[in-house]
């Protein structure tokens, strides 16, 4: 019943800006942390960013300055703003729902982001 969908990727210019949305149904979207991750061909996935219920936030190192994530419960969604993107972030992105302990128990299928001129 947990669905989360991402979209929003797309081919950008090292620069260039893209914003990320997930919708999430099936679930009390409110109660849940939540987090973007991304995976680049044959590399581990790796956390981007993510946001409590109360609206804390975190980042990894290598996007922390560039890389805003957001919710909005009213819509039960999630959004990723990405600027100043970069090559090395070319990754598919997902969308993912935290348990209590802050790791990933559902995932959307992912949206590719490609950072390229």
């Amino acid at each position: 019943q947990v669905q989360l969908v991402e979209s929003g990727g797309d081919l950008v210019q090292p620069g260039g800006s893209l914003r990320l949305s997930c919708a999430a149904s099936g679930f009390t979207f409110s109660n849940y942390a939540m987090a973007w991750y991304r995976q680049a061909p044959e590399k581990e996935r790796e956390l981007v960013a993510g946001i409590t219920t109360v609206g804390g936030r975190n980042y990894a190192d290598s996007v922390k300055g560039r890389f805003t994530i957001s919710r909005d419960n009213a819509k039960n969604s999630v959004y990723l703003q990405m600027n100043s993107l970069k090559p090395e972030d070319t990754a598919v992105y997902y969308c993912s729902r935290r348990n209590t302990w802050l790791e990933p128990d559902y995932w959307g299928q992912g949206t590719q982001v490609t950072v390229s001129s």
